[in-house]
C-alpha cells in the first residue's frame, strides 16, 4: 500500500506536537468584558436570563476591577441603565450620566484598566429604539447623529479610553470622529459595530439592560441575517469615516461574515460573542448536556479562528480561569 510522505497524524500523536502546528491561540488578554452600571448603591443584581452576569451600582465595581486584573483580562465594555428615561434618552449624554460615573470610578480604581463604552440611545430613551423618532415611530436618522456624537463626547470627557457605537445609524461614525476630533480627542480611537445583524440572539441582553424597544422592532437600522455582501459594504464605509476597529455581531453564527470581513480589509475585527449565544450555552451546562469548558474554549477559539483580534464575552472571567489552569 502507498501513503502520502505527509501524514498529519503524526503531528496529532501528543499534546506537545499538536502545540508545534497549533495555527491559533486564545488568552485572557483577547477578551473585552461587558459590564452592566445602574443607579444605587450595594447593587449587585443578578440578570435571570444571563447566569452569573450581574448589574452593577458604581460602588461595588472596585471589587470587580479587582477580579478582572487578578484574571489577566485588560478591558471592558460600558452598558448603562439610567435613573430616568425619555425620549430622547438625554442621560445617555449627560456629564453625570451612569457611564460617565462608571468611567471615572474605574479609573480612579483601576487606572491600567482599558475602558470602552457602548453609544447607544436604546437603554436611556422611553421608547427603546436608538435615536429620535418621528411622528410615526420611524427612527431619524441624521437627527440622531447629533445626539450619538454628543454621547461620545461625554464619554470621552469622563475618560473612556475607546467608543463604540452600536446604533447602526448611517454616518455615525464620521459625525462622532469629526466631534471627537473637533474637541481635542483625536487620538480617542472608536470601535464600530459595523455589521450588527437584526438577531434573535439579543433577548438576555434586553433584560440585562432594560432595552427592548416598546413597539416595533430594529430590522429598519440593523442588518438582516439572509445578508453578506452588505456587511462588507458596511465595514468599508466605517473605516473610511474613520473607524479603528470593526465588529462583527452577533458571532457564532455569522464567523462566514468574520472570515470574509477579516480576509477583505486586513483590520482590527471584533467579535461579540452576544448574550443569546452565552445563555445558550449556560442552560445546556447548567443540564448537564455539554461540557461547559470545552464548548466555551472552543467557540471562543472559533471567533479567533474566523479573524478575530479581540472577542466580547460575557464567558471572559471563566474563559480566563480556564485557561489559566491548563
Amino acid at each position: 500500500m502507498n501513503f502520502p510522505t505527509y501524514r498529519p497524524r503524526r503531528m496529532r500523536a501528543n499534546a506537545v506536537t499538536r502545540e508545534f502546528v497549533r495555527e491559533t491561540t486564545l488568552s485572557a488578554k483577547d477578551f473585552i468584558y461587558p459590564l452592566f452600571v445602574k443607579p444605587g448603591t450595594g447593587c449587585k443584581d443578578a440578570i435571570s436570563s444571563m447566569p452569573d452576569v450581574f448589574q452593577y451600582s458604581i460602588d461595588m465595581l472596585e471589587a470587580e476591577m479587582e477580579e478582572l486584573r487578578s484574571l489577566g483580562i485588560q478591558a471592558v465594555i460600558l452598558f448603562g441603565l439610567p435613573e430616568h428615561k425619555d425620549e430622547c434618552g438625554s442621560e445617555a449624554y449627560d456629564d453625570n450620566g451612569i457611564v460617565q460615573q462608571a468611567i471615572r470610578e474605574i479609573k480612579r480604581c483601576c487606572p491600567e484598566m482599558y475602558v470602552i463604552t457602548d453609544v447607544c440611545l436604546c437603554e436611556y430613551t422611553s421608547h427603546g429604539h436608538c435615536g429620535k423618532l418621528d411622528e410615526n415611530g420611524y427612527v431619524l436618522n441624521d437627527p440622531t447623529l447629533e445626539l450619538l456624537a454628543a454621547e461620545a463626547l461625554s464619554h470621552a470627557r469622563a475618560g473612556a479610553d475607546m467608543v463604540a457605537p452600536s446604533d447602526m445609524m448611517d454616518g455615525r461614525i464620521g459625525a462622532i470622529r469629526e466631534a471627537l476630533d473637533d474637541n481635542g480627542f483625536t487620538n480617542l480611537p472608536i470601535m464600530a459595530y459595523s455589521a450588527k445583524y437584526a438577531s434573535g440572539y439579543y433577548g438576555p441582553f434586553r433584560d440585562a439592560a432594560d432595552s427592548a424597544p416598546a413597539f416595533g422592532d430594529r430590522k429598519a437600522y440593523q442588518m438582516d441575517p439572509a445578508n453578506s455582501n452588505e456587511a462588507l459594504r458596511e465595514v468599508a464605509l466605517d473605516i473610511e469615516e474613520g473607524a479603528d476597529m470593526v465588529m462583527v455581531k452577533p458571532a457564532l453564527a455569522y464567523l462566514d461574515i468574520m472570515r470574509r470581513v477579516a480576509d477583505e480589509f486586513e483590520f482590527p475585527l471584533v467579535a461579540y460573542n452576544v448574550s443569546g449565544e452565552y445563555a445558550m450555552v449556560k442552560a445546556a451546562a447548567q443540564n448537564g448536556w455539554i461540557d461547559e469548558e470545552r464548548v466555551v474554549l472552543e467557540s471562543l477559539l472559533c471567533m479567533k479562528r474566523a479573524g478575530a483580534k479581540m472577542i466580547i464575552t460575557y464567558h471572559a472571567k471563566d474563559a480566563a480561569r480556564w485557561l489559566s489552569a491548563r
